[in-house]
């Protein structure tokens, strides 16, 4: 059976699609957001939108995602919805922003995660003697030690933060043996997430910052092994 559909009907129809999309901008909110770091990203639904001060809007029967972004400070997420069992959202927003423990406790490095060749004139012995010594003062468990191939492995030493987790290691081999030459390598990496797994491999990525107290390993390395 085909129904008719008559011009008054067809009419409400047309206009109910025509006045849909202005009920939605008709019933929105705004929300004046400002942060305490005038430098800071502000994100939308995903799009930067301004640095420091925004202005949010959040359409009738929607929810928006606000994400803050600066270096050296904690992310903060803030998700404003304008829906009709939901509070209505403020007319003004601050965002004090926090410092992200993480940065603090860290210094940003170029030695991070790369082969340092050192070149020593100390006997093989001593210099393996002095290299252990020098490892065990900074890390206390040796995952693998092999004074006969010059191969030393640290386990993984894991810290979580706020908003990261860092996971830290050292690598030593014998790159020659004329001249005596080791190979160094200081491993440092995040997840992005605190209380991260230090065997979850898959969510860590290399770090171009090494925390504070790891920060003196290479020089010491290098200045005593000369």
């Amino acid at each position: 059976m085909t129904k008719k559909i008559t011009f008054p009907a067809l009419f409400v129809t047309m206009l109910i699609m025509l006045l849909t999309p202005a009920t939605a901008f008709a019933g929105k909110e705004e929300v004046q957001l400002s942060t305490s770091e005038i430098d800071a990203e502000i994100y939308i639904d995903g799009k930067l939108m301004g640095k420091g001060s925004a202005e949010v809007v959040i359409l009738s029967n929607s929810c928006v995602t606000v994400r803050v972004e600066k270096i050296g400070y904690l992310t903060e997420t803030i998700t404003f919805c304008n829906k009709k069992h939901d509070a209505v959202p403020p007319k003004t927003y601050y965002v004090k922003m926090a410092k992200d423990d993480a940065y603090d406790a860290s210094i940003q490095t170029d030695i991070a995660n790369i082969d340092i060749e050192l070149k020593t004139k100390l006997t093989e012995t001593d210099a393996w003697k002095l290299i252990s010594m020098i490892v065990t003062s900074y890390f206390d468990v040796i995952e693998v030690t092999d004074r006969e191939t010059g191969y030393l492995r640290t386990s993984w030493v894991v810290q979580s933060f706020q908003q990261n987790t860092i996971r830290t290691r050292m690598i030593v081999k014998l790159g020659d043996t004329d001249p005596l030459t080791y190979k160094i390598k200081l491993v440092s990496e995040e997840s992005k997430k605190p209380g991260t797994s230090v065997k979850s491999d898959e969510l860590y990525r290399e770090w171009d910052r090494v925390l504070r107290k790891y920060s003196n390993v290479i020089d010491e390395l290098q200045s005593r092994l000369k």
